[in-house]
């Protein structure tokens, strides 16, 4: 092995030694392969998408009448400012396919209304005796100016990010955040979301 491949190697174990959510030792663009998207589009049509799916919607209709019936394996969020939920997928058998098929998933739906893709991309850091993954696709509404000068922000900012702990699902957080601002119009109902997420 050559002198210069050894200190390459040396110095990318000291850089995940010393690496962080925020200061990951790997940070790289989503950039889904040819065979990933075809991948995707097949994966849509099977069953363990469409019982994703209606497992999703069935919590939220659950958590709208008696938030502490819901599955253990969600969680949502509903602050003034975020609106969302978290699936806990350590606590159940979906794939690691299965999951990040989920999160390009999500991704798209919210394409499809008045939404611009910000950043996708992925960072990897070390945690004790863990490698720790996070891929995110960050989306923003489309910058239309509306009335009386003030911009419509749709739902909020999107950020869907799936968790990996030694490359195997720990979760994955969908979150709405809205801008409480005068330059903003006044957020639409995160239920409308949700809604074009799961139909």
């Amino acid at each position: 092995m050559s002198n210069n491949l050894w200190e390459y190697f040396k110095s990318l174990f000291h850089a995940s030694q010393n690496s962080s959510a925020q200061v990951p030792f790997l940070h790289e663009l989503i950039d889904r392969s040819e065979e990933e998207r075809q991948d995707l589009e097949r994966w849509k049509s099977t069953l363990v998408c469409r019982r994703l799916l209606d497992w999703l919607g069935d919590q939220y209709a659950i958590f709208s009448v008696a938030p502490d019936e819901v599955d253990d394996g969600i969680d949502f969020l509903d602050t003034p400012s975020s609106k969302g939920f978290v699936i806990h997928f350590y606590k159940t058998r979906y794939s690691r396919r299965d999951v990040t098929h989920f999160l390009d998933l999500l991704k798209e739906k919210v394409l499809r209304l008045p939404y611009k893709p910000q950043i996708s991309d992925s960072r990897t850091f070390t945690r004790g005796e863990r490698v720790e993954t996070i891929e995110r696709h960050y989306l923003k509404p489309r910058p239309d100016l509306q009335r009386e000068g003030s911009f419509d922000q749709q739902y909020g900012n999107v950020l869907i990010e799936l968790h990996l702990r030694n490359d195997q699902p720990h979760y994955l957080k969908f979150s709405a955040t809205v801008y409480n601002d005068r330059l903003f119009q006044d957020a639409a109902e995160f239920r409308g979301l949700f809604q074009a997420l799961i139909n």
